[in-house]
């Protein structure tokens, strides 16, 4: 393959094209972030002396301890820059049709709010419809144990843990679901009244929509700037594995999102077709859990299979559950994840969990929102210096004794 040049490179970036901009550089909200992350990939290559890895090394644990004080504040920054990375090349398509930038800009944000408002407006009285279901359908599941399962369990085991008042269950329940609205009403009695509380909130709501705003508005020019920051020498290096960042962000980001959605959305219809009540919220749930490979359909077939047990108590509901997440299966690993992700992302499904469970522990929301987009740059690191690893002298070396 032949290198590309930073003269060749520089027009492009200059220019807009997208196949030349740093596409690593869309990944975070600080260049010096992404000049790092290109330094350290190429330490082993560039020779750098003691001292430069030292510094290198002290920035990195800098950034890390600045993520760990300032995560209250960045959560509407890293969402602001996500949606700015997602609608990127939907405003570079709209430009080519003439548009000024801040005209497609504006654009994309009416179709996405109207998008948004139209979802809520639908979804939400359909989710608390099936919310009322599911509050009333859990006694009746409590007694199909008690009948079924109980026996058997006191029989070789000698224990009963669903021994439960019935009667004094459903009450209460049904005490609690009515003062759900009273209870609602309290806790944003209770949240005006702190101001700051409230004050911070409403803030952190109202900057998502202005940052990714003027981030897209301005993502060009800030990708431009960035490349002319990057030592020349390094150029041909960097323009070649942010593109390998960005095609890896790009599949989850775009991607896997998508994949979720479309997910969700084939198994709340197909269990809606079949009669479902719980429908949605076990679409959405499986949807959700899409993000880790199998365990949207282990953890939607299993509730789906539970609903319809207690809503039917006949066995070919329970056949057409597994038809319509069978279908999900089929349509996803045939055509949906082929088409949308491919084999780019090349995360393992535990690597997926360790990173969701390991962001969250360690810079808590704003680590579960970092956690796989990071995991999915560090194996385009961890890739190239393996590669460096296998043309190495080190790995070539034979035992001549």
């Amino acid at each position: 393959m032949t290198a590309v040049g930073p003269a060749m490179a520089e027009p492009c970036i200059i220019a807009g094209c997208c196949e030349a901009i740093p596409p690593l550089l869309r990944s975070s909200s600080f260049p010096v972030f992404s000049s790092f992350l290109v330094f350290s990939l190429g330490m082993r290559t560039l020779m750098l002396t003691s001292t430069q890895k030292l510094l290198l090394l002290f920035s990195l644990a800098v950034l890390l301890l600045l993520v760990y004080l300032l995560q209250p504040i960045l959560t509407p920054f890293l969402v602001g820059l996500a949606l700015a990375y997602l609608g990127d090349p939907v405003v570079d398509r709209l430009q080519t049709w003439r548009l000024g930038r801040t005209g497609a800009v504006a654009l994309v944000f009416t179709g996405f709010f109207v998008l948004l408002g139209g979802s809520i407006l639908i979804l939400v009285p359909m989710l608390t419809k099936e919310v009322g279901r599911l509050i009333v359908a859990i006694p009746n599941f409590l007694a199909l144990l008690q009948q079924h399962v109980s026996p058997l369990l006191l029989e070789y085991f000698g224990v009963d843990p669903f021994d439960i008042k019935l009667a004094e269950f459903k009450t209460r329940l049904a005490q609690h679901w009515q003062q759900a609205g009273g209870m609602a009403g309290r806790l944003l009695t209770e949240v005006t009244s702190s101001g700051f509380a409230m004050l911070g909130w409403l803030m952190n709501i109202a900057l998502i929509p202005v940052v990714a705003f003027y981030l897209l508005r301005d993502w060009d020019l800030l990708v431009e700037r960035i490349h002319n920051m990057i030592p020349r020498q390094f150029v041909t290096t960097t323009v070649n594995l942010t593109k390998e960042c960005d095609e890896v962000l790009s599949a989850f980001l775009r991607g896997q999102l998508l994949i979720m959605l479309l997910l969700g959305c084939i198994y709340a219809l197909g269990l809606a077709l079949i009669g479902l009540d719980l429908a949605l919220i076990i679409g959405l749930l499986a949807g959700l859990a899409s993000l880790v490979p199998y365990l949207g359909f282990i953890v939607g077939i299993l509730a789906a299979s539970i609903a319809a047990i207690l809503q039917f108590q006949e066995f070919m509901p329970l056949v057409y559950v597994a038809l319509v997440f069978g279908v999900g299966q089929l349509l996803e690993g045939s055509l949906l994840t082929p088409l949308l992700v491919g084999d780019r992302i090349g995360l393992h499904p535990v690597a997926v969990i360790f990173a969701v469970l390991a962001g969250g522990q360690l810079f808590g929301f704003v680590g579960v929102l970092l956690a796989l987009p990071i995991a999915a740059v560090v194996m385009v690191f961890v890739r190239h210096l393996y590669g460096q690893y296998r043309t190495s002298q080190y790995y070539e070396s034979r035992d001549e004794a």
